[in-house]
């Protein structure tokens, strides 16, 4: 059995997913995906530098996060482009691994965590979704104090994402992730008995 798992950014979903692999579910993580794309060697990391230039490349030729953020952080078109040189390469490898843990583990339940699940369009790879939910003034505390942000930029950085009361509208399941961890795992506990996993 294969679930999509999304939330938004400061929602929860690394504790939610950890919550599940501690059950015994297989993990496919979509931000981990997109880290190893963009280690030296990759043919990715590759094309981006030969579009952006070798400037966004840290000395030890690794990529160097905060100036490639700043280019495109400021230019859509710049943004557009990388989102255009990653994300076939990435949707491909989260497919990969997919099935591969699917062929491996038949009757293994297999999260995959995809933050931009819904923006990204990647809805029609699962028959159920799971969305981790915080109202959205516990989702901006968070975010301020986790990346030592500002009001604004934090505002901002939601913005950027679909309103997690929309997602919700998506789910099959949610899991309200706004107050402590016992409640959250309660939560997880439940959907795993309903889910009839042993």
């Amino acid at each position: 059995m294969i679930m999509g798992l999304t939330g938004g950014i400061a929602s929860g979903k690394s504790t939610v997913s950890a919550l599940f692999v501690n059950k015994g579910a297989k993990l496919v993580d979509a931000d981990a995906i997109a880290r190893e794309v963009m280690l030296p060697g990759h043919p990715v990391l590759a094309a981006v530098v030969e579009h952006f230039g070798e400037d966004i490349l840290n000395p030890d030729g690794t990529l160097d996060r905060a100036k490639l953020g700043n280019i495109v952080f400021h230019e859509p078109e710049a943004r557009q482009k990388l989102n255009s040189l990653t994300h076939p390469a990435i949707r491909q490898e989260i497919k990969d691994r997919m099935y591969r843990m699917e062929q491996e583990a038949p009757e293994s339940l297999i999260v995959v965590d995809i933050p931009l699940l819904f923006e990204s369009g990647l809805e029609g790879l699962f028959q159920d979704i799971i969305v981790v939910y915080v109202p959205r003034e516990i989702q901006l505390t968070r975010l301020m104090e986790r990346n030592s942000l500002t009001q604004e930029q934090a505002e901002s950085r939601l913005q950027s994402q679909m309103d997690l009361q929309e997602k919700t509208g998506k789910a099959s399941y949610v899991i309200d992730n706004s107050k402590d961890l016992e409640h959250t795992e309660a939560q997880v506990l439940a959907l795993w008995d309903r889910l009839g996993l042993s």
